[in-house]
């Protein structure tokens, strides 16, 4: 009875954490096919979230429902998998944080600007809506989210003995960072630092989450 208790529990385990592994190449698969198909958009100007307005946007806001509901199925993986462990209760609450919030990123969508969807006059919206007001609350708690869960990632692994996995997590939250400070201030390319910093701090989640999978 407890073999079979322990051996159930372990798959329950790896099935959550299966869902934060997905999350990462989910997100970025529906995203990248949409930025290279989508006529008038442009990455190097528009980021990720421009993609949920005009006629197709329904695309983009089912890829921030769907990957903010693997986050926050992945968490409950990430709390069996590191139950008593350092990390253990703020690695869990901060991917569901970032699911949470990815969810309302998608709830709450951002305005056409600069020339997208096609038809939108170039710069940025005269005023900004109160949902896409939202968007970009939604999406700071996000980005906030996913860069203080790989620092407490980079304290696991330095508690354990991992120390390359420990730098490599510590990076991945500073390329967040980075990315979005770049953006937030009208740097050069500004969408593209900012995608590359989230899927870099994302892919860094999926991938924690996959190698827990393994030893689960």
């Amino acid at each position: 009875m407890t073999t079979t208790t322990i051996t159930r529990g372990n798959a329950s385990t790896r099935t959550l954490l299966t869902a934060a592994a997905a999350a990462m190449p989910v997100w970025t698969v529906v995203a990248l096919t949409q930025a290279f198909t989508r006529e008038g958009f442009d990455l190097v100007r528009h980021p990720f979230s421009q993609l949920a307005t005009g006629s197709l946007g329904w695309i983009q806001i089912t890829n921030f429902l769907i990957v903010g509901s693997l986050l926050i199925t992945g968490s409950f993986g990430f709390r069996k998998a590191l139950y008593g462990k350092t990390g253990g209760t703020w690695v869990p609450r901060l991917t569901r944080v970032a699911g949470i919030g990815m969810i309302g990123a998608g709830v709450f969508v951002m305005d056409p600007g600069d020339g997208f969807p096609v038809g939108t006059p170039a710069g940025p919206p005269a005023a900004m809506s109160w949902h896409a007001v939202m968007h970009m609350v939604a999406g700071s708690i996000t980005f906030i989210a996913f860069a203080a869960a790989c620092f407490v990632l980079g304290r696991y692994f330095t508690r354990t003995g991992a120390r390359g996995m420990a730098v490599l997590s510590r990076l991945a939250g500073v390329a967040l960072i980075l990315g979005d400070g770049w953006a937030i201030t009208g740097g050069h390319a500004g969408s593209v630092t900012l995608a590359t910093g989230v899927m870099i701090a994302m892919a860094w989640i999926s991938l924690v989450a996959a190698r827990l999978r393994t030893s689960a």
